[in-house]
């Protein structure tokens, strides 16, 4: 009964320092590179505008797509390595 607690504890601390370090590259891209360091990306072009510009329109929306396949692809081994595959 208290391996089982345990184990779950730690699939549990496992998800949500998972959810964090996702929920941080998130904000950084679509917040810093999009609204902070637009005035630094300004002089970098990227496809006949800057790169600032582009991770406002794009770039936030291609990470986040991105971020959920790689969410969705480390739950699948985190739920393997605790035995809680489908």
């Amino acid at each position: 009964m208290a391996d089982d607690k345990s184990n779950a504890a730690e699939y549990w601390k496992a998800n949500v320092r998972l959810i964090f370090g996702c929920l941080v590259v998130w904000a950084f891209v679509s917040y810093g590179c999009a609204i902070l360091f637009r005035p630094i990306l300004a002089g970098i072009p990227v496809g006949g505008t800057d790169l600032g510009f582009w991770f406002a329109q794009q770039g936030s929306i291609l990470t986040f797509i991105v971020l959920i396949f790689f969410y969705a692809w480390r739950m699948n081994k985190l739920d393997a390595k605790f035995g809680l595959g489908e």
